[in-house]
């Protein structure tokens, strides 16, 4: 019988995710998804081939548990900071920030990309996990528009001009020692845009 990780089935199968999207994780962002097999994440996260595929059956399955689980970790960490600030005007610039510092941690994977790697219902599961980040700044703009923050606007419109803004790499791909000064102009710059006033002094995120 294989061994148990952690004393129980739960702990043990938490424990062997942990240690596959920790490899998953370095090998997506150094190889890209194409050159990733399922035996070389088994041979780094120290586990038997046959254990690996008892928790996922094929490269497919692994990448849609590895981006639920990271996209769930994020929605988590980005409401708590949200949840944080009283002030609509404060939420917003905590949501450009979080959103900024995370695409500056995580590089985009080399390769192929993911809409053509893998299957279109697969896609779509993962491209939902968009929409609890699109639901946040959605309430936000609209908090802040009941509370007279800045004009009421169509966020059909506005919500994709945002997330477009902060979703080019160009804005982060700055020397580490500028980062933060990048982050706090595009702050200035989306609150500019809904016509709200000068952001609030950054908190730690």
């Amino acid at each position: 019988m294989p061994k148990i990780l952690g004393g129980s089935i739960e702990a043990h199968r938490r424990e062997v995710r942990a240690r596959v999207f920790e490899v998953l994780r370095a090998q997506l962002y150094e190889r890209g998804f194409d050159a990733i097999t399922l035996s070389g994440i088994a041979a780094d996260a120290g586990l038997g081939r046959t254990a690996l595929y008892n928790h996922f059956p094929d490269k497919e399955s692994l990448l849609i548990a590895f981006v639920e689980d990271e996209a769930n970790r994020y929605v988590d960490r980005l409401t708590e900071a949200i949840e944080a600030q009283e002030d609509p005007v404060g939420q917003l610039a905590t949501f450009v920030r979080l959103q900024l510092r995370v695409l500056a941690e995580y590089h985009l994977p080399p390769g192929t990309a993911l809409e053509s790697a893998l299957a279109p219902s697969a896609y779509r599961r993962i491209s939902a996990h968009a929409d609890p980040i699109t639901d946040r700044l959605r309430d936000i703009l609209a908090a802040g528009a009941a509370a007279g923050r800045w004009p009421g606007e169509d966020t059909g419109v506005l919500i994709p001009m945002i997330t477009a803004a902060l979703g080019s790499r160009q804005v982060i791909e700055v020397p580490a020692d500028q980062l933060e000064h990048t982050i706090e102009a595009a702050v200035r710059f989306v609150l500019r845009a809904v016509g709200a006033g000068e952001p609030p002094d950054s908190p730690p995120i």
